[in-house]
């Protein structure tokens, strides 16, 4: 077996028996050699590190597989992020839900437009495995317990008010992916009925049915605990942790694997300014248990990222009233059609126009968003006139109403010939006219999206390239499936279906 790290300049921490060892402040994430321990506190044989839905689903993957796992999660409870969220899982390729719904879709129109959607340098090698696979981990779901309704969403918010099922979430059906691929609605969503949004919503019953899944496996779980180093041996395999639970450090020895699926790092703004400074300072979407340690326990072992510059900027309005105004920069030009997806939108308002941003609409678009649309905005100007708007909002003079001149001759005629923005969406915008000012960078949410270089199976792989033996991840701790594209669901699609294959190739190594 090749030595990827020589054992020479592993920190070695003095240990003064069960659970007494001395080690180093929260900062350090260096491994630890198996030979400075005299005895472990706990044995198992499959080690998983965090709560969330790649985490439950890595922990039923390797119990199902025959194995003892041990589950520990930083926080009083399982859920973590996913629990957080409005429960859409990016699926396709032609499920059960998407049948029952008279949605026709393929594995290849599905892989056409993730090749596309979550570029640049998206990994081929998962994209093609998670549409293959797609339409088996929906039933995989739904044996765990997870109901969905055969309806599909018509609205217009990011996260269905409804108990509806099946619904679009990546843009798939505006300019320019409806004409790379079939547009189909992928975004599956368990069905609750009276959500409250961030506490009690979709991703909270996924999570509820997952960890009943888990336990029902004899999953057994610890709390409160933090995962401080990997333990390697002298061959440079990984074969167990150090978790810090009430002050006090504990070991664990991992007979077959240690799977880290812990989160990301949006909220270590030191991690931020490395490697995706462009974040700090902004809303961020998460826990704070996204502080990047799992990352940085793998790099101490020389293990490969991707993608460490890459996040989700969701942008903070619907698209309800998104779509049929016009978005535009600060010099009162449009840059993106309104009704791509919002997570896209907002991604080209940090990158292309430096967090500048400013919707424009008129009466009739206003009246016709509910309350729950607008999500706390009201307009920052008002005005009869484009003219009187633009000087309002210190746009340069004549820029604004170039745009709104042009952009309402066009669509007179229902077409724009500019971004494609559909049809449905087109109308000249009348007086009087408001605008909402989200200039320097308010109303952006972000996560990130890089993380550990992995294989299909979850292996960590080395900077070598080679994998690292004994460590697996999945999750946002990896890169994975959205590389720097974005699209709702896919955290928890590709967290479930590569957290499940790391957690059984974790338990038959």
């Amino acid at each position: 077996m090749t030595t990827l790290h020589d054992p020479a300049n592993i920190v070695t921490s003095e240990f003064d028996g069960w659970g007494a060892m001395r080690s180093a402040g929260d900062g350090d994430v260096q491994p630890l050699a198996v030979s400075a321990f005299s005895a472990f506190d706990v044995e198992t044989d499959v080690v998983v590190v965090g709560g969330g839905c790649a985490g439950v689903s890595a922990a039923i993957g390797a119990a199902a597989s025959g194995v003892d796992v041990l589950l520990i999660e930083r926080s009083g409870g399982l859920g973590g992020a996913s629990a957080m969220s409005g429960g859409l899982i990016y699926l396709g390729g032609g499920t059960a839900l998407q049948r029952a719904c008279g949605i026709e879709d393929s594995p290849e129109e599905m892989h056409r437009f993730l090749m596309a959607a979550t570029g640049p340098g998206p990994d081929e090698a998962k994209i093609t495995r998670y549409c293959e696979d797609s339409a088996a981990h929906f039933d995989w779901l739904v044996e765990c317990g997870v109901p969905f309704k055969a309806s599909i969403y018509t609205g217009n918010r990011p996260e269905p008010e409804t108990d509806d099922g099946l619904m679009y979430s990546g843009g798939e059906d505006a300019h320019p992916w409806r004409d790379l691929a079939k547009p189909a609605p992928r975004a599956h969503i368990p069905q609750l009925q009276n959500k409250r949004p961030r506490e009690r919503s979709g991703g909270w019953l996924l999570m509820e049915h997952l960890a009943a899944t888990a336990r029902a496996l004899g999953v057994v779980e610890t709390f409160d605990s933090t995962v401080q180093r990997l333990v390697i041996d002298a061959d440079g395999v990984v074969c167990g942790v150090v978790a810090r639970q009430y002050g006090e450090d504990h070991t664990i020895r991992a007979r077959k694997g240690v799977v880290l699926t812990a989160g990301g790092f949006a909220f270590n703004d030191e991690m931020l300014g490395a490697h995706a400074p462009h974040l700090v300072g902004l809303e961020k979407l998460g826990t704070e248990g996204d502080d990047g340690r799992a990352i940085r326990m793998a790099q101490a072992i020389g293990a490969g990222v991707r993608h460490m510059d890459a996040s989700e900027v969701a942008f903070g309005a619907t698209t309800g009233l998104i779509a049929p105004s016009i978005v535009v920069n600060a010099h009162g030009q449009r840059f993106i059609n309104e009704d791509s997806y919002f997570g896209r939108v907002g991604q080209a308002v940090l990158f292309g126009e430096g967090g500048n941003a400013l919707i424009v609409f008129d009466e009739s678009v206003w009246d016709a968003t509910t309350e729950s649309e607008r999500w706390g905005l009201q307009p920052t100007a008002v005005a009869a006139t484009i003219e009187e708007l633009e000087t309002e909002l210190d746009l340069p003079a004549g820029a604004l109403q170039a745009t709104v001149e042009l952009y309402n001759r066009h669509a007179a005629n229902g077409v724009d010939p500019v971004f494609h923005k559909q049809q449905r969406w087109l109308a000249p915008l009348r007086s009087p006219y408001a605008a909402i000012d989200l200039r320097q960078r308010r109303g952006l949410m972000v996560f990130t999206l890089g993380g550990l270089d992995t294989t299909i199976d979850g292996e960590v792989r080395h900077v070598s390239g080679e994998p690292i033996p004994g460590l697996y991840a999945a999750g946002r701790t990896t890169s994975g499936i959205p590389a720097y594209g974005y699209l709702s669901g896919s955290s928890l699609g590709d967290g479930t279906m590569f957290g499940r294959r790391a957690g059984k190739a974790a338990a038959i190594r």
